[in-house]
Order: structure tokens, then C-alpha cells, then sequence
């Protein structure tokens, strides 16, 4: 039986990785930054050993995309430096690893989903940081790692996009919603099973990146709409342009995701964007 470290377990996809957790046969090691400091290598080293490590799913991100803008130090800890040490670690020891990345290392700019041989050009600290750990996985090259990148992550735990939608949406009447940013959504769910699917089937010699979201295209407005629809919430959503919302940190405004990749190397169906919002807003108790 495999043991699988993952870190970042208190996370929205580290959550759902915990609860998908005993359909799997394999043995589970779940920590966050309270019982596994991932900025310490020897740290890394020690647990690695002392569990007889075979996998790391890292989960563990600093996420607060505007709060990087003036704490750079520790999200480049976060972001760069850590997945360094689980690099080097996993190397050492011939260790699987699976690092999640972001759309974020984009610019936004392209007029086609992105591919994962797409040229990088991140906007903001959050992105450099996100990109310079991608680096330096690939520059310490261990076998058997893989990168996936995803975008607009939500979930039923934590706090994201479609919950804040929820509570507002019983608040106001009224929300302003951009419209100029497009992606799709990823709900965590489905990429922890597609995570813990594919894991048993990593063999390569060097890192390899994929590119994982649900399917489908929409912005952030229709993404709102949907959702005051499907929970029955009498809340109207105007759309207003980026401009009108200014943020600490740039968005990418095109977030499109090409997933052929991993679905062709790893025979994944990836579910569509609505069908996985209905699946959880009825774990959170609030389709109607």
C-alpha cells in the first residue's frame, strides 16, 4: 500500500482529498503548516523517512492573491521555496510528486485556452511567486512529478467564490459582477479524485505539466447568475467590468484552460462546470 503525504489538508482541495480519502486504497499522511513545516527541508526529510514516504500531493499554497502583493517573502516561502525542498526531497528518496499550480502564471491575454507549453508571464506577486516554484520543480527535475495547473477553485469547504456568492446573495438584493474576466470554474472535488485517479499512473523521467478545470467557458457574472439560480436566491446580478473593481493585485482576464493532455494520457472524463456547481451547492444544502 502507498503512503501519500499531503499537505495543505485543511485547504478546500486538501478537504476534499481527506474525505475522498477511504474509497482509495492507499495510506494517507495529512498535515498542514501546524505539524509539517514545508519551508524546512530536513523537516520534509524526517517525515518522509519516518513514514516511508511514496507520494506527495502538495497542496499547500499561500493563496491570498492581493495580500502577496505586499507580503512577498512569504508567499515566495510558500509558493517557490517550499515546493523546492519537496523537490529535492522527493528526488532523494524516488518519491511521486504532484505540486498544484495556477492559471495565474498566465498573463491572460491569449484568444485560446492555454496550452501547457504556452509561454508564462504572471501579472502579480501571487503568480511570480507560483511560476518561480514550477521553476525550480523542473530545475531539480525528480522523477515521477507532475505539475497540474487549475483555476477558480471552489469548494463546499473553505471560503471561495460560491460561498461568498451564497451569503451575499441572501444579503442583497443587488451584486455587481465582473463580466470581463473568463474561465471556468474547478470545483476541488473533482480534481482530488482526478488527482488520487491518475497518481498510480505517473512514470515519467521528467516533470511533466497538465492543465486540469471543469469543463465549459463562462465569467465570473455567469458564474454568479448560475448560482443565485440554482439556489433560488432573489439577488440580481449586474455585470460591471474589471475597472469598476479595482483590486491590490491584476487578474488575468482570459483564464481558458486546455485539458487535452491529461484527459488523452490519463483517460479522464472531466465533469461540466454546472453539473459539478449543482453537485456542490447540494452538499452545501442549498439547491432548490
Amino acid at each position: 500500500m502507498m503512503n501519500i503525504l499531503v499537505t495543505g489538508s485543511k485547504g478546500q482541495l486538501g478537504s476534499e482529498i481527506q474525505e475522498l480519502a477511504s474509497e482509495y486504497a492507499y495510506n494517507f499522511f495529512f498535515t498542514d503548516r501546524n505539524n509539517l513545516d514545508i519551508t524546512d527541508v530536513n523537516a520534509i526529510k524526517t517525515f518522509a523517512e519516518k513514514n516511508a514516504i511514496n507520494a506527495i500531493v502538495n497542496c499547500g499554497a499561500y493563496t491570498a492573491v492581493d495580500k502577496a502583493e505586499t507580503d512577498e517573502v512569504n508567499a515566495n516561502a510558500v509558493n517557490h521555496l517550499a515546493v523546492s525542498n519537496l523537490a529535492q526531497i522527493a528526488k532523494e528518496k524516488n518519491i511521486i510528486l504532484i505540486h498544484v499550480s495556477t492559471d495565474y502564471v498566465f498573463d491572460g491575454k491569449n484568444f485560446k485556452p492555454y496550452t501547457e507549453d504556452d509561454t508564462t508571464n504572471p501579472n502579480g506577486v501571487y503568480g511570480k511567486t507560483k511560476l518561480d516554484g514550477e521553476n525550480a520543480l523542473k530545475e531539480i527535475n525528480p522523477p515521477n512529478a507532475v505539475i497540474i495547473r487549475t483555476s477558480w477553485v471552489y469548494s463546499s469547504y473553505g471560503a471561495n467564490f460560491v460561498k461568498t456568492m451564497l451569503r451575499l446573495g441572501k444579503e442583497k438584493e443587488s451584486l455587481g459582477v465582473i463580466y470581463d474576466q473568463v474561465g471556468t470554474p474547478t470545483y476541488a472535488r473533482d480534481l482530488a479524485k482526478a488527482i488520487l485517479d491518475i497518481l498510480p499512473n505517473i512514470k515519467n523521467e521528467k516533470v511533466e505539466i497538465y492543465n486540469y478545470s471543469n469543463e465549459g467557458v463562462l465569467s465570473w457574472y455567469d458564474f454568479a447568475k448560475e448560482i443565485m439560480r440554482m439556489a433560488k436566491l432573489n439577488c440580481h446580478i449586474n455585470p460591471i467590468e474589471t475597472k469598476e473593481y479595482p483590486t491590490p493585485a491584476q487578474r488575468p482576464h482570459y483564464s481558458l484552460l486546455n485539458k487535452s493532455k491529461i484527459k488523452k494520457e490519463f483517460s479522464l472524463n472531466i465533469p461540466y462546470w454546472k453539473d459539478s456547481l449543482d453537485e456542490c451547492l447540494i452538499k452545501l444544502g442549498e439547491r432548490r
